[in-house]
C-alpha cells in the first residue's frame, strides 16, 4: 500500500459526476434548447426575470391580504416574571429585585425593568422590589407573608447632541 500524498489523492468511485454539457448538438440529448423546453420566461438565463412573490401579473399575496394593527418599534415593554417562578427559584426570606433575577438567569441583561404577574402559587415569604406588580401577584405574595415594594425605574435622560 502506498502512502497518501497530494498527487495521488482522488475521490471515492461514484462520488463525483461529470459536468452536464448543455447545447452540444442533438446527439448529446441536451442540444438545441439545452433541456429548458421552448421559449418563455423560465427558459431565460439568470433569475428568470421573476422577482420574489411575483405571481405572473396577478396581485401578489402579500399585497392582497389586509394589514391590521401596529407595533411600535420604540416600545418599552417590561420583562414578565410569574409568581410560580419566584417560588421555584428563591428561598424563603430572599429579596427579589432586578439584580437577583439577573444572577439567576431569569431576566436578560438588556431588560431595564420587570413586572411580576400572578400565574401560579407562592408559599414562601419573600421581599419583592419590582417595577410593576399585578394586583393578583401582590395579593398572593402578601398572603404568603411577604412584602411588595414598587421601585421607580431610572431611565437615562436623552441628551441632544448636535
Amino acid at each position: 500500500m502506498s502512502t497518501i500524498t497530494l498527487h495521488n489523492l482522488h475521490p471515492n468511485p461514484g462520488a463525483t459526476r461529470d459536468k452536464k454539457r448543455l447545447g452540444r448538438g442533438r446527439g448529446s440529448g441536451k442540444g438545441k434548447t439545452s433541456g429548458k423546453g421552448v421559449k418563455g420566461q423560465k427558459a431565460r438565463p439568470g433569475h428568470h426575470g421573476a422577482r420574489f412573490a411575483f405571481e405572473g401579473g396577478q396581485m401578489p399575496m402579500p399585497r392582497r391580504i389586509p394589514k391590521r394593527g401596529f407595533k411600535n418599534p420604540n416600545r418599552d415593554a417590561p420583562f414578565v416574571v410569574n409568581v410560580s417562578t419566584l417560588d421555584k427559584l428563591f428561598d424563603a426570606g430572599a429579596t427579589v429585585d432586578l439584580d437577583a433575577l439577573r444572577t439567576k438567569g431569569l431576566v436578560p441583561k438588556l431588560s431595564e425593568h420587570f413586572k411580576v404577574l400572578g400565574d401560579g402559587e407562592i408559599g414562601k415569604k419573600i421581599v419583592l422590589r419590582a417595577h410593576a406588580v399585578s394586583a393578583v401577584a401582590k395579593e398572593k405574595i402578601e398572603k404568603a407573608g411577604g412584602s411588595v415594594e414598587i421601585v421607580s425605574r431610572s431611565v437615562p435622560a436623552k441628551t441632544a447632541e448636535g
